[in-house]
């Protein structure tokens, strides 16, 4: 099993910004800010990512309950920006210096000094309506407005779009969202390590394994439990699993947002064939119930040959989608986002690759050493996310049937875990489907959840729709959303 040593430091307001501007400088990237309630203190844990090799670096500082406020990074960071008024809506903590200070999470309708994360919260007061939430109005000849939900057509989240237009081209796009916050961070504290990796699955329901994975991940290194590599081999199997019948299913939906249905009816029965596939393997279509703290369960492994002749057929969907000329000229080109502007916006996942960025955690930070071939795109367009989801499902399915063919050992496995004897915390890194999940999570000495943090990749890569949809014009919304495919519940938690 690899292993990774967390660096801590404890810093101070003045300290912060150097801190982090030394972090950011040398490489790093924010991959999480978790603020906690330690009683007559507020502290807020700001943890750096570094990969190949691993380095993660922790600042933490504290401010005082009864006013909480620490220095903006803002000016540094723009995922720290909106960690910062995270914070401000669920913690009350002022981000001193924020250039754009205003509500994130909460809406107008959320009580004005009620902090749902804080140990005195109690029960919410009366929730009424304050106001509008303040859309910028985009002026000028011929520029009008386009609202579009939060409810929308069909299964999808709550999500409201803005779209500021001339003609039929986009001028701005703001995305509002937090329609369903269901507290879920709260709900891990007091449960015991040992049984939350259900509630993980949960996050988001079409990254249950990699969650799971995560939140188990998190435990095992707070407590320091050592699983057997053949159990990061299976685990990493099934987050495999996921991102094969994930993808299929983007491949298709993309298709289909642009009148292929044909290709989109020849993916979707190969997506069922994946679901099937994952019942046999853990007894759940989805996955769950296989990845837990401490060990895996798994009923039998996949064949190869059926991943391999699967293989196939996605390849061929795919080269039938491109050779469609008007498909290719519908993705070409089209909601572009540039390399320089996913990385300051910190993208994860396809969407960073896509635009050329060079970030995967199972290279980036990896806990068993696997062969994973390396995906990219320089576009930045649908095409190129497109691209990058058919040559992953290609190296998906060659990692999926090198871990097959490799396996030593049981296949279900569960290591006892241990009461830590005092207060601990733990990461756990994991390269989903979406792009890299981090867990936090921190516990008591007798092994109870007393804060959970956690970061769905959506988190980072919703910002990158707006900037990809600018000159965009508005009847590929869909197509262009479809091909960022960000969670809305994974992003509210």
């Amino acid at each position: 099993m690899m292993t990774t040593q967390r660096q801590r430091r404890t810093v101070s307001d003045h300290q912060l910004a150097d801190a982090a501007r030394e972090l950011l400088d040398d490489g790093f990237r924010l991959g999480l800010v978790a603020a906690h309630d330690d009683g007559d203190r507020l502290r807020v844990v700001y943890l750096f990512l570094a990969g190949r090799p691993d380095r993660r670096i922790e600042l933490s500082l504290t401010t005082p309950a009864q006013r909480p406020q620490v220095p903006s990074i803002a000016e540094l960071s723009f995922p720290g920006g909106r960690f910062e008024r995270e914070m401000a809506d669920l913690f009350g903590i002022t981000p001193l210096g924020h250039p754009r200070p205003r509500r994130l999470v909460r809406h107008a309708h959320w009580p004005q000094d009620w902090y749902p994360m804080r140990r005195n919260a109690g029960p919410p007061p009366p929730f009424t309506a304050t106001g509008r939430y303040p859309f910028k109005k985009v002026a000028g000849p011929g520029v009008y407005e386009i609202p579009v939900g939060p409810i929308h057509a069909g299964l999808i989240e709550p999500g409201h779009f803005r779209f500021s237009v001339v003609g039929e081209t986009v001028l701005r796009l703001k995305i509002r969202l937090w329609f369903v916050h269901r507290g879920v961070e709260r709900s891990f504290e007091g449960r015991p390590a040992g049984d939350a990796a259900a509630l993980a699955e949960h996050i988001s329901g079409d990254t249950s394994a990699a969650h799971a994975l995560a939140h188990s991940l998190a435990v095992e290194d707070a407590l320091g439990v050592a699983v057997p590599d053949s159990v990061q081999r299976l685990r990493a199997l099934l987050v495999e699993l996921e991102r094969l019948y994930n993808h299929v299913g983007d491949l298709g939906a993309l298709a289909n947002d642009v009148s292929f249905g044909l290709a989109n009816a020849h993916a979707l029965q190969v997506r069922e064939r994946l679901l099937r596939l994952n019942r046999r393997v853990t007894g759940h279509r989805l996955l769950r119930g296989t990845i837990r703290p401490g060990g895996v369960s798994v009923r039998e492994l996949p064949d190869s040959t059926e991943l391999l002749q699967i293989g196939e057929d996605v390849a061929e969907i795919a080269a039938l989608t491109l050779g469609n000329s008007v498909v290719y000229e519908r993705f070409a080109q089209t909601a572009v986002l540039p390399g320089v502007d996913a990385r300051m916006l910190g993208t994860l996942g396809y969407v960073a690759r896509a635009s050329g960025l060079d970030i995967d955690a199972r290279l980036d930070h990896p806990v068993t050493a696997l062969p994973v071939t390396e995906v990219s795109a320089e576009a930045g367009d649908v095409l190129a996310r497109y691209t990058v989801r058919r040559d992953e499902v290609a190296a998906s399915i060659a990692l999926a049937c090198h871990l097959v063919e490799t396996h030593e050992g049981p296949l279900d496995v569960a290591v006892a875990l241990p009461a830590p004897g005092r207060a601990t915390d733990g990461v756990g890194i994991v390269e989903g489907w979406r792009g890299t999940i981090v867990h936090r999570v921190e516990l008591t000495n007798d092994a109870t959840i007393s804060r959970a943090k956690i970061v769905d990749p959506s988190w980072f890569n919703w910002p990158g729709l707006p900037v990809a949809m600018t000159d965009t014009i508005v009847p590929d919304f869909p197509l262009a959303n479809k091909s960022f495919n960000q969670s809305y519940a994974g992003n509210d938690l």
